[in-house]
């Protein structure tokens, strides 16, 4: 019997490389699966790469409180009452020196992750089974200073864990477990377009200034973030709550 077996997730930022490689590997360990992105066509490709079946998809913009309430909405009414809600939609927004940092930018990048996990949860835990786990994907940019001009992602990706250690607090009487994932860097898009916006404000190559920061010199594939989704979604991680589970091979070490 797989660790997820009967288990419904949700899966928000799931036409993304960690939130499609997480969605595979939960519903191959025997979970219902709600893939949830903003983005139409990538997010029929990503749900078409599962194989339907137990998984669902929909179209929301996780930063509009209409538009997650529908997303949970659907999933109670496609597969039941949720137990894993994998809070893990983002964006960029780009680098520039403070003082030149757009507000328009620096907005937007607050909505999705910040309101967008807030959302998760206000919408989210009045839906939950007891005994459930929340993650939200944060990032090593969430434990430490950024310094490459990333100032809206950086505090972004902090303010999460201000949120998750709010809500585990709320949520532990209904022993549901609320824990923030921290990738360092991933072996993707979103992480290759960060490291271009870094390396054209520093004036170097960014991707290998992380690889030789990283003491394991390279990064993390996507289903190496998954598995740690997986640990925390599952029973394996039953009294771990509270917590920042970092996942960057050794960055932070």
């Amino acid at each position: 019997m797989g660790k997820l077996e009967g288990k419904v997730c949700v899966v928000t930022g799931g036409a993304g490389s960690i939130g499609l490689a997480s969605a595979r590997l939960f519903a191959r360990e025997g979970a219902s699966v709600m893939l949830v992105d903003v983005r139409e066509s990538e997010l029929k490709t990503a749900h078409a790469a599962l194989g339907g079946g137990k998984a669902a998809y929909c179209v929301a913009d996780v930063s509009r409180s209409d538009q997650v309430k529908g997303y949970v909405d659907k999933t109670v009414a496609t597969f039941g009452k949720i137990d894993v809600l994998f809070s893990n939609a983002g964006n960029f927004g780009g680098t520039a020196p403070i003082e030149e940092f757009s507000e328009e930018n620096f907005d937007a990048v607050m909505a999705v992750h910040v309101r967008g996990g807030f959302l998760a949860c206000k919408h989210g835990l009045p839906q939950m089974n007891e005994g459930g786990s929340v993650i939200i994907t944060s990032s090593t940019a969430g434990l430490r200073g950024g310094g490459g001009g990333a100032c809206a992602y950086t505090t972004a990706k902090h303010a999460l864990v201000g949120l998750m250690r709010c809500v585990s607090k709320e949520t532990a009487g209904r022993r549901i477990r609320v824990n923030t994932l921290h990738p360092g860097p991933v072996d993707n898009a979103f992480q290759l377009n960060v490291e271009k916006e870094i390396g054209r404000l520093k004036g170097f190559d960014a991707t290998q200034w992380f690889n030789q920061m990283i003491p394991m010199h390279r990064h993390a594939a996507p289903e190496e973030i998954a598995k740690a989704a997986l640990f925390l979604a599952s029973d394996d991680s039953s009294f771990i709550t509270g917590t920042t589970f970092v996942v960057d091979g050794g960055l932070n070490a």
